[in-house]
Parts: structure tokens; sequence; C-alpha cells
């Protein structure tokens, strides 16, 4: 089931045109990656979801009926650009926020105290913001867009300044969100993690839809005929009409491993074969592109 669909959704600033007939599909209960290089028209379009903003023509439809005002209610959005008042006490200011969201003071402080545990920040709700290191604030401002426990949550660059433990911290509860059937819009520029959490994505250049498509699915139309081959001996001698190898590696435990890129007629049995009649081979696997590699392919 698609939860948000975006249909041919334009926007045009003055001299410039930020989004061009821009449809995406996100599926209920998945983890989207929204991609695309600075200044595609990402941060528009999710302001446009976020009804701050709205398209000069085009559809936005949550669970197949069109954006209603009530429907900010059911979104939890983390933008980029964080923001919270340095001067307010942290927890006053979360139950705040939280109260702009629908939920009564009570069940506010209730669901943030909670969470806060969960975060080990506890000790710091009586602290002025500006007293937060900027992971701290960042903690907080995660737990202020879950905590109204939106359908649809946005993050932008959740990981943007995060030490590596709190970068899996953040992560693990990402993915707890997906599993409890949370939609799931991720927008970052770190490919990596597309590829770890990612199900779908839609990647933007130029104001333009230019990629769609499940992340395994997008890496295979990419392949390039690329593959890792261990067998045990050191020697591997090109093939031309079947393969040429790229490079090799030294010995591991016996086995010798090479890179060789296969001609594009050769299917892969044909390729075993071919390797065979001369190698003992103990590994064989197709090294698919990453979806950084994907990325700069179709960006450049």
């Amino acid at each position: 089931m698609i939860f948000l669909e975006t249909r041919d959704v334009v926007k045009q600033f003055t001299g410039h045109l930020a989004l061009n007939k821009v449809s995406i599909s996100a599926p209920q209960g998945k983890i989207f990656g929204l991609l695309g290089p600075n200044g595609a028209g990402k941060t528009t379009l999710i302001r446009i979801i976020n009804r701050i903003t709205a398209p000069d023509s085009g559809e936005v439809l949550i669970e197949g009926k069109l954006s209603q005002p009530s429907d900010i209610y059911r979104i939890g959005y983390l933008p980029e650009e964080r923001g919270l008042y340095k001067k307010m006490k942290t927890g006053e200011q979360a139950v705040y926020l939280a109260q702009l969201k629908g939920l009564k003071a009570g069940e506010a402080k209730r669901r943030l105290m909670q969470w806060f545990e969960k975060f080990d920040i506890m000790n710091w709700w009586n602290k002025k913001v500006e007293e937060l290191s900027k992971g701290m604030q960042q903690k907080v401002q995660f737990i202020v867009t879950v905590v109204h426990n939106p359908d649809l949550l946005i993050f932008d660059e959740p990981f943007s300044g995060f030490d590596p433990v709190n970068t899996e911290l953040l992560k693990q509860e990402i993915l707890n969100l997906k599993e409890q059937g949370k939609t799931i819009i991720f927008s970052t520029h770190n490919m990596a993690s597309v590829e770890e959490i990612c199900d779908e994505i839609a990647l933007i250049n130029k104001s333009e839809v230019v990629l769609s498509g499940n992340v395994s699915e997008v890496r295979s139309r990419f392949r390039s005929g690329t593959y890792n081959i261990g067998i045990l001996d050191e020697n591997l001698t090109d093939i031309p009409d079947y393969y040429t190898v790229i490079s090799n590696s030294p010995s591991q435990n016996g086995v010798y491993n090479f890179r060789i890129n296969k001609q594009p007629s050769v299917g892969n049995s044909e390729l075993l074969r071919a390797l065979a009649q001369n190698h003992e081979i103990v590994a064989f696997t197709e090294e698919l592109p990453s979806m950084n590699d994907v990325f700069l392919k179709v960006v450049s």
C-alpha cells in the first residue's frame, strides 16, 4: 500500500524552477530515501509535503486522499537546519512543541519523560538548551519529532553531527519505528546509510526525479559485470573472449582473490566453466555498484 504519493508536483520561485512534475510513491511501513545533490529540490518537496508551502500545480496524497490541513498532525518532521530556543528549559520547550502537534500538556510530559529516560538525557530536563551539547540538542529534537506518534516521519540528515555511538542509537530507533508500521522519508547525502536502511529511493536532480525504485533493484540496474573470484593458485590469465582481470590481492589462507570484468555476452555459467578449466574456484560473487557509485553516475 502506498502511504504518501506526490503527482506531478511543480514549484516555481522567481527565476528558478525548484520542482518539475515530481512524482514519488512511499510505501506504508517502509523507509523511503529521498536523495539528490544540494539544490536539487528535495527540501522544497519536503516543505510541500509538510504543507509549509503549496505547490504551483500537482497533488500530494496521503493514503490515497488529497492532503488536508489536519494531516500535519500525522507528520513528524526533523529538518536539516535544527533550531531550539536557547534560553528555554529543555523539558518545558519539548512539552510546548509537543502541544503544537496536538498533545495535551500532561500527556506530552508523560511521553517525553519516557523518551528522555530512554535516551539517557533526563538529567537535562530542567537545563537551558544552551547548556546542552549539539548532540544532546539533536536528541531532543528527534524526540520532539516522534513524541506525538505520527504515521509519517520525515528525517532530513538525521545523523548529522552525531558520533558513531549516537548514530547507531538513532538508526535503531528509526528501524524500530519502521517495525511499528511507520512510513519514513529519509533524506541524506550518506549513501552508506541509504544502502543500510532504505527500502525504496527516489533521486532528484535539477528539479526532476531521474531515478527511483527498490534499492537492490536500482543497484542491479547499474551492474557493470565486475566479479570477485577466489582460486587456489596465484595466476589467473586473461581470457578476453570471456573476461579480463582488473586486479588481484595476496593470498589469504591459500586463496588468491581476483577482480574480473565479464564480457556482457557471456553468462555466469559459461564464465564459471571457462574458469574451472584451469582453476579450483572457491569463491565467486558479483560486485554490485554501491549507491554512492550510482549517485555519482546519475548526477554527473
